[in-house]
């Protein structure tokens, strides 16, 4: 049986990656059968081991030859400075970024299947003067058609847009460019399991604007944006009123709300599914998934972080694995 290669990323030190990483990988036999490969600082894994009471069972360098099972770690040190204190500094991220950088260089070349990255700040990255807002846009930068969206068992969301400030994303908006996204959307779900996959687009406005009356986006853009579409085979409906459209979805595990904006498909879908969901990349060569949350820096080292996220971007992520992004 050929195994998937799975990459770890150890996340920004400050917060609570360390953590949940640790106590994740601390129950390999709980976890599908991999070979995980750590990406981290060893110092800093030696740390969060004695921090939070677990051991890890591992062999260190990248995993040669055939893939076995188990857990190796690639040592990537962290920049020399000041260590983690709760809170975003250059220093974490510069730490997390070489961390998923080099878990990202290995994936690109082939040698994993999949990369499973720990929560980074935005904040962190830009004072170590990183010119990305977080995983998912560094990801487009190298592949453009790389889509934003989260996993549950009771709901799933693609997101339009997602980190960019709200006028930004409501000009966005646009047939063209909507199509164009539901277009590789459909394309990727095709590649993965547990489909076909129906698409419900959300609307923009109250109502869905109300026949016009409480704005047009509806009636000029995204209807005709799901007309095209559908036209091609895509298996698409809306626009629906998007304080509506998450209760169609809701249970419906071959549907995919397709939400134009962040908020707009991150408040419903974390009010539902915020200890369990998981943000998934589609449209890449491999396999990206990560936990739904942040940081945290505030209960950082406290040994109060949640682990059930990671635990389940690490199952998705062997899913996805056996058939690709």
């Amino acid at each position: 049986m050929t195994i998937p290669r799975i990459g770890v990323t150890l996340g920004d030190p400050a917060g609570v990656g360390p953590e949940v990483v640790v106590k994740t990988l601390s129950r390999l036999a709980s976890l599908p059968t991999a070979a995980y490969v750590l990406f981290a600082d060893a110092r800093l894994v030696a740390a969060a081991e004695k921090a939070f009471g677990v051991r890890l069972e591992r062999r260190d360098g990248l995993p040669a030859g055939a893939p076995q099972a188990g857990l190796f770690l690639s040592h990537v040190p962290a920049a020399a400075g000041d260590g983690p204190d709760g809170r975003p500094t250059a220093w974490g991220g510069e730490a997390s970024f070489r961390f998923f950088e080099a878990a990202a260089a290995e994936a690109r070349h082939g040698r994993l299947e999949a990369v499973v990255t720990a929560p980074v700040s935005k904040a962190a990255w830009a004072l170590a003067g990183k010119p990305f807002r977080g995983h998912t846009d560094y990801l487009e930068r190298v592949y453009p058609g790389a889509i934003m969206s989260f996993w549950s068992d009771r709901i799933k969301v693609a997101l339009f847009t997602h980190h960019r400030p709200l006028n930004e994303a409501v000009a966005a908006v646009r047939k063209e460019a909507l199509a164009g996204f539901l277009r590789r959307l459909d394309a990727a779900l095709s590649r993965l399991p547990g489909g076909p996959f129906e698409l419900l687009v959300a609307g923009l406005n109250p109502h869905s604007g109300e026949d016009g009356n409480l704005g047009r986006e509806e009636q000029d853009e995204i209807g005709p944006a799901v007309e095209a579409v559908r036209r091609e085979g895509v298996h698409a409906q809306g626009p629906f009123p998007p304080d509506t459209v998450f209760l169609k979805a809701l249970g419906m595990p071959r549907t995919v709300v397709a939400a134009l904006y962040h908020d707009q498909g991150l408040i419903p879908f974390k009010l539902e599914a915020f200890a369990r969901g998981v943000n998934a990349t589609l449209g890449l060569p491999f396999v990206r998934t990560s936990p739904d949350h942040g940081t945290a820096f505030d209960i950082a080292g406290k040994g109060a972080a949640d682990p059930r996220s990671m635990e389940e971007a690490v199952r998705l992520a062997a899913v996805f694995s056996a058939t690709g992004s």
